[in-house]
């Protein structure tokens, strides 16, 4: 696990060097273990190192037998002994037991078609040489794992290509100006975290899950644009036609139930792999006290995390607490109060790359997991994505049938439809639901796909007046082609793998794996997830609605795999949100820190945003008429844009220093 970074494209070896060292300084703490740095005329690449996996003999960059192919790698490969074994007997010679090294002689082997052979979390960029260590690169290949849990962006500026894991680095690079996208702007206004693959700063993008992209050293630009290599239709088609050949062959066939338990142990058992202590967030559902009670099967003295709240009615360290000693861990609570946040807030909102609604939860569990010692943790992210765990499920069908009953009738009518249901107060006790639904009934194709309008957290009309310059078309931004795609691959699936689909390709990709990585890698921490695993993933996505619901319940289908494991009360319980007790604690001194930051509004947002929209939420939150989320995302978004951009040159002020040394 690693921070990585690059610059491709500039003559001076001295010039590439520099621009990488500064890159490599802000992200010192994804990797405080080591330093490794490849410097050659028209190509610098560097990483920061976190020692998991042979600790002292994976150290990067790492080359090939005869010095024409090296990587930069940051992520972890679970099935590097399996395609170790298969490299070597190819003739294929290895100097260390690291991960690392299997991408280099995998790519020696397969080219760009060896990422499709890779299993894991990874974000790497290989680098090929034309005549050994002593010659000048020629090709970049850079690639990023099919959910995207490992994050990689990159800018195009005065023909130079720049790649960092994260958005502040290639700011630090000297090259981007620290300009706020207006692209990235309205996304987060749209959803509380940027889209991909737009960030928040003009001219950074995210490479897209599943995408690579080859950059030539001579010429960065030339046909330098991400590519997927993953298609989820062809391997469901291609599942499609293996079960109708087994059943034309009248195999005996696995329960689904079964094949989930088989691949889920395979996951958690390929995920414990590392040379450090391991541990697991625990809370008081049924995803982490899964991933809990299978690690334990696997290994002995696996350490467990909670957070509880001493100021709120409702704690998960009860639960949490009887299911870490029937599994027998070492179990630590993390006691967060609301005084604590407030007093350490500043360190937890600058420990996210991009602002985000979401985040500080994971922020303080991971804190508290490297205080314990840990390097490597387990978190049972993914599976409310793949199992139904959201409401989102359901709710996407209700607002799929509004939208569909709003194109029949005209505009004039729904607009008088919209405004006698707010005045009957119908939505008096959930009034930001009925904003979601009358976006969805005035403008029902305003979004790609009804589920979008569940994820919404300010509707458009909520703050397009507010916007200066007001908005810009949509389906030419690159976020809105994004999750237009997301809903043409969803097309063919059922209503409830679609869900699953979207929340894979949005709110897990934009929130929570961008989140979990940039709050825990704050703490030099790895966050692994194995539901996201790639052959569970694509099982359970290939599966017909019946088998995912099964009876009915909560996340029917993972309930009956692993059913043994659980114990009734984490299985009969309500579903609760992993979150803190935000609405309480912004009724006292975090609500007051809260309203004090929205008084002192950034230039460069108030450049693009009215610093009255802001007041106004707020005003409507101390009224009860919104809930917490939305002051709060407009809070850390402010505080985000302070410390990391500027009001642009054509705003009539001049650029942040730090943008005004264009490197070459």
């Amino acid at each position: 696990m690693c921070g990585i970074c690059g610059v491709i494209g500039l003559d001076s070896k001295a010039d590439g060097e520099a621009v990488v060292r500064r890159m490599l300084a802000t992200i010192i703490h994804r990797g405080p273990d080591g330093e490794g740095i490849l410097m050659k005329p028209r190509v610098a690449a560097g990483m920061r190192r976190l020692s998991i996996i042979d600790l002292p003999g994976g150290s990067q960059p790492v080359w090939n037998e005869t010095g024409t192919i090296a990587v930069v790698f940051n992520g972890e490969i679970y099935n590097f002994r399996e395609l170790r074994e298969e490299l070597e007997a190819r003739k294929h010679q290895f100097r260390s037991k690291s991960d690392t090294e299997v991408i280099v002689h995998a790519y020696e082997e397969w080219g760009d078609d060896s990422v499709n052979r890779l299993r894991g979390m990874f974000a790497f960029a290989v680098i090929e040489l034309s005549e050994g260590r002593g010659g000048g690169a020629t090709r970049i290949f850079i690639a990023r794992d099919r959910m995207g849990i490992k994050p990689l962006y990159y800018a195009k500026v005065d023909g130079v290509f720049l790649f960092a894991s994260e958005v502040r680095a290639l700011l630090a690079s000297g090259c981007v100006p620290p300009h706020l996208s207006s692209e990235g702007l309205t996304t987060y206004l749209l959803f509380g975290s940027v889209s991909e693959p737009a960030t928040l700063v003009e001219g950074v993008f995210s490479l897209p899950p599943g995408h690579c992209v080859t950059i030539l050293a001579d010429d960065p630009l030339e046909a330098s644009e991400p590519k997927p290599y993953w298609d989820v239709a062809r391997v469901l088609e291609r599942q499609a036609e293996t079960g109708i050949a087994s059943q034309n062959s009248q195999a005996r066939r696995v329960s689904p139930a079964v094949q989930v338990r088989v691949l889920l142990e395979d996951a958690v058992r390929s995920h414990l792999i590392a040379d450090v202590p391991a541990g697991v967030f625990l809370s008081s559902g049924i995803d982490s006290t899964a991933i809990a009670a299978l690690a334990t099967v696997v290994q002995r003295e696996i350490h467990t995390f909670t957070v509880s709240f001493p100021d709120t009615e409702f704690s998960e360290a009860a639960i949490a607490r009887r299911t870490a000693e029937r599994l027998g861990t070492e179990h630590r609570e993390v006691i967060i109060s609301g005084d604590e946040m407030v007093t350490r807030l500043d360190e937890a909102v600058m420990a996210l790359d991009q602002p985000s609604m979401d985040g500080i939860n994971t922020y303080f569990v991971s804190w508290a997991a490297r205080q314990a010692g840990l390097k490597v943790a387990l978190s049972g992210l993914g599976s409310d994505e793949l199992f139904g765990g959201y409401t989102s499920f359901r709710a996407t069908a209700k607002i799929g049938r509004i939208a569909k009953a709003a194109e029949c009738i005209p505009q004039t009518a729904r607009r008088l439809v919209a405004l006698g249901v707010k005045n009957m107060n119908v939505f008096q006790s959930s009034p930001d639901a009925f904003r979601k639904v009358s976006a969805a009934w005035l403008q029902p194709n305003l979004l790609p796909h009804p589920y979008f309008f569940t994820r919404t957290l300010f509707t458009p009309r909520a703050f397009a007046s507010s916007l200066r310059g007001g908005t810009l078309a949509w389906n030419s931004m690159n976020w809105y082609q994004w999750l237009t795609t997301a809903a043409q691959q969803s097309r063919p699936l059922d209503r409830f793998t679609q869900v699953s689909w979207l929340e894979l390709r949005s709110y897990l990709l934009n929130t929570l794996l961008r989140d979990a990585d940039a709050t825990s890698m704050r703490n030099s921490l790895e966050v692994r997830v194995p539901f996201l695993d790639t052959p569970l993933v694509e099982y359970v996505l290939g599966l017909p609605e019946s088998a995912k619901r099964g009876g009915g319940g909560p996340k029917a289908l993972l309930v009956e795999a692993l059913g043994d494991l659980l114990p009734e009360e984490i299985v009969n319980q309500p579903k609760r949100t992993f979150t803190f007790p935000w609405e309480h604690w912004m009724r006292g001194k975090l609500g007051e820190r809260v309203a004090m930051g929205l008084g002192d509004w950034a230039p460069a947002l108030e450049a693009s945003l009215d610093h009255r929209f802001a007041q106004g939420v707020w005003r409507n939150f101390l009224r009860s008429k919104t809930t917490w989320s939305r002051p709060w995302s407009l809070y850390v978004l402010n505080e985000w844009v302070k410390r990391n951009l500027s009001v642009s040159v054509q705003d009539g002020t001049e650029r942040h220093k730090s943008a005004t040394v264009h490197a070459g």
